[in-house]
């Protein structure tokens, strides 16, 4: 097959319409509550051949391949964007989910479809797997938005950030015939070293690539977010080259990226989104091109109905319980992450493993697999937060203060840090003295609605000023923490975190 510059125009034209369909879309679900994935998937749907632009797409191996590729991307931007210390505190319970909780939904689901709907062993155990894994994309654009405690969003992005990986072990061998041969233990075994050395094998990535960024004085600032994003993927294919999960290699190494002191972190941060975005369009509106409509009759319809009330009531709330057991939570705290167990593209891609492999009656997984992430993405998704409310487990978000971004200066071993103080900030009112910076950082100018100030010891700083601190490179960490000891505590913070200065006052 050829494919000459007539057909990249026609490609072009058609990919950057539909992008700036769903980029619109997102405006759409945010006001309705709805993530905007199912959007994406009804946009593939109607391009596809059932739809009225009847473009055909049934290449089950691509759509796994660029689905793989999509998640990766998704995962890593969920890794740059989360911030460690709001998650430390519940990652036993989130590795718990992903590991635990995911052999109990899975064991549930299993027995579940067996007897409810008749399904032959090996389907029943593949469907309980593929539908195990919540979704990242949906879990870190629906709960970011939820005013929720730290313990709750950690166990939750942690989950899904690594419950793929165990998944895609179990599934892959599932479809490949391979687990009659492996057994239960030999099968267990597999999964646990994928996600232990692909880990491993993240971290040592994260932290070497952390440690090269931090001294490498690159010519040009946008190269910063290519390089961490390349790092990250080179967790991914270092992992998979060796037979490990490229899908933990790559949400650890990100996680240790994106917490590190590096320089632009901001704009690395803001580029990742970006392209996550970009991924999670392209991946749910091919899964949606990939859906043949005809093939959805009320027998499919039912049974994916079935199945969501397994894992929705029975076998999420089981498996938290079970989970929990390593990080006991209170019985409002369980009930919402049972409820919050979102699905996505994650089991849709799943599907289409089975479908690669030529797996009898993997068209009727991808199908039933299909409407049960629709109708209870739909049933779930906007019903989070009357049910945060309900349970009594949100509260007013804790506001950011304080947005620091960071270039390197190449000439001599210093940063320029820009920091602007939001509207929540306590450093509304304190003058530039008071900040009581370490010794050789100082604030250099302060850009005030459009004009520049040079600022003297008694300027006074306002909400919504960007100030431009220079400060040794050395003392970077010393410097910004102290600029958020004043943002939290203003004037007070002289005597906050500062015994050294206590006693000299």
């Amino acid at each position: 097959m050829t494919f000459d510059v007539h057909q990249l125009d026609e490609f072009v034209l058609v990919g950057a319409v539909v992008t700036l369909a769903a980029i619109l879309a997102v405006r759409v679900s945010a006001r309705a509550g709805l993530p905007s994935l199912l959007i994406y998937l009804f946009i593939g749907v109607l391009l596809g051949e059932g739809g009225p632009f009847g473009i055909p797409f049934d290449d089950a191996q691509l759509a796994h391949a660029l689905g793989f590729g999509a998640l990766a991307m998704i995962l890593a931007e969920g890794g740059l964007t989360t911030d460690w210390r709001q998650m430390r505190s519940s990652v036993a319970l989130g590795l718990s989910l992903a590991t635990i909780g995911v052999a109990v939904s899975v064991a549930v689901v299993a027995v579940g479809t067996h007897y409810l709907l008749g399904l032959p062993w090996e389907l029943a155990i593949l469907l309980g797997a593929i539908c195990s894994p919540t979704d990242a994309a949906a879990v870190f654009s629906v709960l970011r938005a939820l005013p929720l405690p730290k313990r709750l969003t950690g166990a939750l992005e942690a989950e899904s950030g690594l419950n793929d990986a165990p998944t895609v072990v179990l599934v892959g061998i599932i479809s490949t015939g391979a687990v009659g041969e492996a057994g239960l233990l030999q099968t267990s075994g597999i999964i646990v070293f994928e996600l232990i050395a692909g880990g491993l094998i993240g971290a040592a990535i994260g932290v070497g690539g952390a440690w090269v960024m931090r001294r490498a004085a690159l010519p040009s600032s946008g190269l910063y977010p290519l390089a961490v994003l390349c790092l990250a993927f080179t967790a991914y294919g270092a992992a998979s080259a060796v037979h490990a999960s490229g899908f933990a290699a790559i949400y650890v190494a990100a996680l240790i990226l994106g917490n590190s002191e590096l320089p632009h972190r901001v704009a690395t941060r803001s580029f990742s989104e970006g392209v996550a975005w970009l991924a999670q369009i392209g991946l749910f509106v091919m899964l949606g091109l990939l859906l043949s409509p005809s093939r959805i009759d009320l027998d499919t319809v039912v049974r994916a109905l079935a199945t969501g009330l397994v894992l929705t009531l029975v076998a999420r709330p089981l498996s938290v319980v079970v989970s929990s057991l390593v990080q006991p939570m209170g019985r409002r705290d369980l009930a919402f992450l049972s409820w919050a167990g979102l699905r996505g593209a994650v089991p849709i891609v799943l599907a289409t493993i089975p479908l690669a492999e030529g797996v009898v009656g993997a068209e009727d997984l991808f199908d039933i697999v299909f409407v049960m992430v629709v109708v209870y993405t739909l049933l779930t998704g906007p019903t989070l937060p009357w049910v945060a409310r309900t349970l009594g487990v949100a509260h007013r978000s804790d506001p950011r203060g304080l947005d620091v971004e960071a270039a390197p200066l190449d000439r001599v071993a210093a940063d320029l840090l820009q920091v602007t103080i939001a509207p929540t900030s306590k450093m509304h009112g304190v003058e530039v003295g008071e900040l009581r910076l370490p010794q050789g950082a100082s604030v250099s100018l302060v850009v005030r609605s459009g004009e520049v100030l040079v600022p003297e010891r008694r300027t006074v700083l306002r909400h919504g000023d960007d100030l431009l601190v220079v400060t040794p490179r050395k003392l970077r960490e010393a410097t910004e923490a102290r600029m958020r000891q004043v943002s939290d505590n203003g004037r007070l913070a002289q005597w906050v975190g500062d015994p050294s200065r206590r006693d000299k006052d």
